[in-house]
């Protein structure tokens, strides 16, 4: 995607061959920098600090972090430090996991002295994978839009989403808002309402960023409002991402997911997720008991950060001092709460059937 004239992905191998470059989402919306990652301790950094997130993007560094990783000890011992150190740095998102697995699976067999090459050409496929992925969803997705536009003639489409599954969290395109770009660009009226997703504002500085950037008309909103503007008929569909989708089809996504898909079921507004097949878990199926869920620092609650008057960038406390803030990071979206989930193969329920009828090579 484009930020200003320029392509951009939000990761990339620097043209010296020996580091990663990344969009610093730490810095976004206010302040659009990049960063070098040189050493597998600093992509761990990145990940757990959240200057890389999103479950694809999450699991593309780690492959990565692996590739810095075999620079400095290719051997059997360097390698299980990297794969433990990286699998630690954040637990919800599946694709940290997978992509770790799938290091493991090329590396593990081959000579010290080959792993390094071999880890750089690993990590490079599965960024090219997971865009191409991205597309797939979106041009599924795409469809999906054209369907409930039809269906309401004469106004723009209008589109919630939550947190930011964009391509800022992914190698390019994004999950969630794939369909979204691809339908603005096919010319299709539509509207996005963007969640503003506290305590870290993703929907408010990277979706609304993303959206700018590409010219799609929006508005952030507060988390509380989706409710009310379903309950108006302003709200057409709502389309989220995920960081982890059980076999059965229960969805991890960022905290306040599930409250919108209580009020779309109860409004009768379609809800759907944006999922490529590595963010699928299909060792469990109750999401809601099997999937660990991150607990985040309190001071993402009790601060918020923005631009300040004279143009720097600052954290602000937002509660007393003392005042103690839990902060779990995501929640769990029961399955028969989703309309359908929009894969690379596909848009299917929300089922273990329905997955495993696009998936049979999976289930």
């Amino acid at each position: 995607m484009k930020v200003g004239d320029r392509h951009w992905r939000p990761i990339w191998r620097e043209a010296d061959g020996g580091a990663v470059g990344i969009i610093d989402q730490t810095r976004l919306p206010h302040r659009f920098e990049t960063a070098r990652l040189a050493t597998v301790a600093e992509a761990a950094h990145a990940i757990r600090a959240m200057r890389v997130r999103g479950a694809p993007l999450i699991g593309a560094t780690a492959a990565y972090g692996v590739a810095l990783a075999m620079a400095e000890d290719a051997g059997d011992a360097g390698l299980a430090r990297a794969l433990d150190g990286l699998g630690a740095t954040r637990p919800t998102a599946v694709n940290l996991r997978w992509a770790l697995a799938r290091m493991a699976r090329r590396l593990r067999p081959l000579a010290p002295a080959d792993r390094a090459e071999a880890a750089w050409a690993e990590a490079a496929a599965i960024v090219e994978e997971d865009v191409a992925l991205n597309a797939a969803i979106g041009r599924h997705g795409l469809a999906r839009l054209r369907q409930v536009a039809a269906a309401r003639p004469g106004r723009p489409l209008r589109i919630l989403t939550h947190c930011n599954a964009g391509w800022l969290a992914t190698c390019d395109w994004g999950t969630a808002l794939a369909p979204i770009y691809m339908a603005h660009d096919a010319g299709l009226d539509l509207h996005v309402w963007v969640d503003e997703t506290r305590p870290r504002n993703q929907g408010a500085a990277l979706t609304a960023w993303e959206l700018l950037q590409h010219g799609v008309p929006h508005a952030v909103i507060a988390d509380n409002a989706g409710g009310h503007l379903m309950q108006r008929g302003l709200v057409d569909l709502c389309i989220v991402g995920a960081d982890r989708v059980t076999a059965a089809g229960d969805v991890a996504n960022k905290i306040g997911t599930y409250l919108k898909a209580l009020a779309a079921r109860d409004q009768g507004v379609p809800f759907l997720v944006a999922v490529p097949s590595p963010t699928i878990d299909w060792t469990i199926a109750d999401g809601l008991a099997q999937i660990p869920i991150e607990e985040r620092d309190a001071s993402e609650v009790t601060t918020v950060q923005g631009r300040a008057a004279d143009g720097g960038v600052v954290a602000v406390q937002v509660t007393p001092d003392g005042s103690p803030a839990a902060n779990p990071a995501f929640d769990v979206t029961p399955a028969r709460l989703v309309d359908g989930l929009v894969t690379e193969r596909g848009i299917c329920p929300a089922s273990r059937s329905g997955l495993a009828a696009l998936f049979p090579d999976r289930a």
